[in-house]
């Protein structure tokens, strides 16, 4: 199993609940109220919502275009530019959908090709501040991109359940429901 073949299922999934969350928002409030949650925020100083939805795209498609040793798509910029400006510009609901579809598209297509670098391959992960981490493959996709792609997607979900949107935890583990056995699930 290479590197990108962990990530991508977790990508996919976790992106097709957040969107499943954003379709919920959309459902529990009045036409153009869903729209307000885009910029609703944990704290002041933590970016909104349309920022977390797109910085999760953000880490998805970098970790697997660095785990394939690719140069990012252009996507990536225009993601982290309405990301860094969703503050003032969070577009809307439908957009951030179609981002996230975007991107699982982007993961499905390259966990499609087995290219992969290997595991101790060495990666410079440089951050916009001008600090660079140097780690392998491994640590890479362990200590970087599957904690930076979920804080993103839990950062999601908590300002949705802050804004009072109706979520639990089936709506966050959704994709665990294809491994149910049958007759175990409770009944109401």
């Amino acid at each position: 199993m290479t590197l990108p073949d962990l990530l991508a299922p977790s990508y996919t999934q976790m992106l097709g609940a957040l969107s499943a969350w954003l379709a919920k928002a959309e459902a529990q409030r009045p036409a153009g109220e869903a729209e307000d949650l885009l910029r609703a925020r944990l704290a002041p100083d933590m970016f909104p919502l349309a920022t977390q939805i797109r910085f999760a795209c953000v880490q998805a498609q970098e970790g697997m275009c660095r785990l394939r040793g690719e140069e990012f798509p252009a996507s990536v910029g225009v993601l982290l530019e309405e990301g860094r400006n969703a503050a003032e510009h969070p577009g809307s609901i439908a957009e951030a959908r179609l981002r996230i579809a975007e991107t699982i598209a982007m993961v499905e297509a390259a966990a499609a090709d087995a290219a992969a670098i290997g595991p101790k391959t060495p990666i410079a992960h440089a951050l916009p501040q001008g600090m660079i981490f140097d780690l392998t493959a491994e640590q890479y996709a362990r200590d970087w991109a599957i904690p930076q792609f979920y804080f993103h997607v839990m950062i999601a979900y908590a300002i949705l359940r802050a804004q009072g949107i109706e979520l639990g935890k089936a709506d966050y583990v959704a994709h665990m429901f294809a491994h149910l056995r049958p007759g175990t699930m409770p009944q109401q």
